[in-house]
């Protein structure tokens, strides 16, 4: 199996992934669906062998840890491709791979048509700021976007903490160093403290995984820096919510009290496909302002959402806002919008009010281009035939 000339069909068809598994032939993920690609024949062990041999030559260390531990995690990049992320594993003894394709170039806000509030998050100089999501839900590239949009417009030192690195950003006003977890440093934890020493003006993290990480990025908040990272939540409350329960029950509430202060929003994404093909993401952006950190000291994170409904004057909008604004556009069908929606019923009476206002406004803009054409005419002559 030649893997190079796999993962150049793979990009030449579009995928977004590749899952190899012996027995099986090569699976491509297009628009969030699985399929095999038939003109190719079932992998073989030696297949499988001679691929992961193949991604971890640079990288002998991490193979050498695959073969204790049955796991491996890198990146990986043939000549003329883009970057892969690289998960192999184990399963019933077999070799099994998931490559994730890096698109080349840093998208940019209008590459992925990300709403005003997530450009309003970047032009913030300190505090935290999260990006949530399910798995393959777009958060890297959200992330990539936003460190892009920092990296072209500021005069700056960031310093990013991946596992492993994925979308690599050239210096351009800013400069950028980019650590690999597994290679330039042990650990998150770690590399988090480590940085705090190395001046810098913007921390990204690759995720928040435990209570040493949580904590030490909140510190790095308190003391002026912008950090930004991702967690595997559906939403803002529910990110809150899991950063709370990251630390013991007795320290609880003096963390609100530091998240209501240092946490400046919360962008929480969902890809969907879209009508005409390929997907998009519907977006809920929380902008942090007195009255939600106030529910955040308070603990009633429960009411975050009501207060992101009436929040547009900061640019915040809720899922079920973004899902609304998809499917009047045509963009996103209406049942695949009411299939991600949190509450089916309540997306479904929120989404006819909206159409029906909608119809309302078409009507109003028509009548109001009719009185217009009609007051350019002038009065018109009208001729009266009279009998006899």
């Amino acid at each position: 199996m030649d893997l190079d000339a796999l993962l150049r069909r793979a990009v030449e068809l579009g995928a977004t992934d590749l899952h190899l598994k012996q027995d099986q032939p090569p699976f491509l993920r297009r628009d969030g669906s699985l399929a095999p690609l038939v003109e190719h024949p079932p992998l073989t062990s030696s297949d499988l062998e001679q691929a992961l041999n193949t991604v971890g030559i640079a990288a002998p260390a991490r193979l050498q840890h695959f073969h204790n531990s049955g796991d491996l995690d890198l990146a990986y990049q043939p000549v003329g491709l883009p970057r892969f992320r690289v998960n192999a594993f184990r399963q019933r003894g077999a070799i099994s791979f998931a490559f994730r394709v890096i698109p080349k170039n840093v998208p940019t806000f209008a590459d992925l048509r990300l709403p005003p509030g997530v450009a309003r998050l970047t032009t913030e100089h300190r505090g935290l700021i999260l990006v949530t999501g399910a798995t393959g839900s777009g958060k890297t590239t959200t992330l990539a976007a936003m460190i892009g949009e920092i990296n072209r417009t500021r005069r700056q030192h960031i310093v990013t903490i991946e596992d492993p690195i994925e979308i690599v950003h050239a210096d351009e006003g800013c400069i950028v160093n980019q650590r690999e977890v597994g290679l330039d440093t042990e650990s998150f934890g770690q590399a988090l403290r480590r940085a705090l020493r190395q001046d810098p003006d913007v921390i990204l993290i690759g995720e928040l995984r435990d209570s040493e990480t949580a904590q030490t990025a909140l510190q790095a908040a308190e003391s002026g820096h912008l950090v930004l990272s991702t967690m595997h939540t559906v939403d803002s409350a529910e990110t809150i919510a899991r950063m709370i329960e990251f630390f013991p029950e007795g320290k609880q509430q003096q963390i609100r009290s530091i998240m209501a202060g240092v946490l400046r929003g919360v962008v929480s994404q969902r890809l969907l496909p879209r009508a005409d093909g390929g997907r998009i993401a519907a977006i809920e952006v929380m902008v942090n302002n007195v009255r939600i950190a106030d529910l955040i000291r308070e603990n009633k994170v429960e009411e975050i959402v009501e207060a992101m409904a009436e929040g547009s004057f900061f640019d915040m909008q809720t899922f079920e806002k973004a899902l609304i604004d998809l499917v009047l556009a045509g963009t996103v069908d209406r049942e695949v919008a009411a299939d991600a929606s949190t509450n089916r019923h309540d997306f479904v009476v929120a989404l006819e009010r909206a159409m029906k206002q909608q119809s309302a406004d078409v009507r109003q803009a028509e009548a109001e281009v009719a009185k217009a054409e009609a007051d350019e005419r002038g009065p018109e002559l009208r001729v009266v035939q009279l009998d006899g």
